[in-house]
């Protein structure tokens, strides 16, 4: 099948893929050299998993901060200067050559800088497609410890527009949309993406693997059946240099159907076990059928609109690039906190 030609059903990879931290690399130049050896390596691993999975392999989704780890109470430029890659920079380029020489569609969680707003970074998933051109940019909205647009919303808004906040990309393998980490417990993020025809979740994570059904297991569950959409969840395959257990991150890659199914599930270490088709013409079929369990065009959103509109809960634009730390997110959670204690709603 020509690689230009839209898909009817194709296969993805969750790819299960351990992450090396730079935390403790003794420079900021030693922690790029370190970068660019874990891009090698995926590289690699990218065109394995492919020439294993099969030719009919079109999409491959890579864990959460898989180049770097997370910051460890780094000051914003520090961290700025030793993980996070400008758009447009080598290692985007390096990325974009795996896309391009594996001939996929490939999706990539890490953190950037944005020459709009110095001093701070962004938690991005990108996807590049099979010509290694961008064609999906999403910086996670919801961060516990990390900028995000909602932060600076007003700034913002004013460069990038309402449509930079749920991008999603149509294209010939479906319209494909990102969602970060955590936020696949946020479900209004996935219900935006949907509401713009996103078909298929590309959910990049790092999370301890369980058996039960733990919190982000619920939830990808979730997703897939209120939106009747494929969620294609890629956790790493243990997590090493900040300290932790590596396993504390490891483990349970698993592509959900749009019926909540899981199709495909890796256990732990690294691995591409978490590899399943993807049937689009299943979940358009699926979407256009009227009867019960299409829940997507049974939404009211009118009925929900007002108490939206009218509630605060977490403010935005409480960040100031270059004044804020680290110290700013917690102390604003607990004054939301107190607020709606006070206000009885908690």
């Amino acid at each position: 099948m020509s690689q230009d030609l839209p898909a009817t059903a194709y296969r993805a990879v969750a790819l299960q893929t351990a992450c090396h931290a730079v935390n403790r690399a003794e420079s900021a130049a030693a922690a790029r050299d370190q970068i660019r050896s874990a891009i090698d390596r995926v590289h690699e691993q990218v065109v394995a998993s492919k020439r294993f999975v099969g030719p009919g392999t079109r999409l491959v989704v890579l864990p959460e901060y898989l180049l770097t780890g997370h910051p460890i109470g780094e000051p914003f430029q520090e961290w700025c200067d030793r993980a996070a890659l400008a758009p447009g920079g080598p290692e985007y380029a390096r990325l974009a050559d795996i896309a391009e020489d594996a001939g996929v569609f490939l999706c990539v969680n890490g953190y950037e800088t944005d020459e709009h707003f110095p001093g701070i970074y962004f938690q991005a998933s990108v996807v590049f497609d099979p010509a290694g051109e961008t064609v999906l940019r999403y910086r996670r909205l919801n961060s516990m410890y990390a900028v995000t647009p909602h932060d600076i919303l007003d700034r913002y808004l004013a460069v990038y527009g309402e449509d930079s906040l749920f991008p999603v990309a149509r294209t010939e393998i479906g319209t494909l949309a990102a969602i970060a980490s955590e936020e696949i417990l946020f479900p209004e993020v996935a219900r935006c993406l949907a509401m713009r025809g996103a078909e298929v979740f590309l959910h990049s994570s790092s999370e301890v693997c369980s058996a039960l059904l733990s919190p982000k297991n619920v939830a990808k569950l979730a997703r897939a059946v209120e939106n009747g959409a494929y969620v294609v969840s890629a956790n790493t395959g243990g997590l090493y240099g900040t300290g932790m257990p590596a396993a504390s991150g490891d483990g349970g890659s698993q592509i959900v159907d749009h019926r909540g199914i899981v199709l495909a599930k890796a256990g732990q270490g690294e691995s591409m076990a978490a590899n399943a088709e993807i049937d689009l013409a299943a979940v358009r079929r699926a979407r256009r059928t009227p009867e019960m369990m299409n829940l997507l065009p049974r939404q009211r959103f009118e009925l929900y609109a007002s108490s939206y509109a009218r509630t605060s809960f977490y403010p935005p634009d409480t960040v100031r690039p270059g004044e804020t730390g680290r110290e700013h997110f917690v102390n604003t959670q607990r004054a939301v906190i107190e607020r709606l204690a006070g206000d009885g709603l908690i």
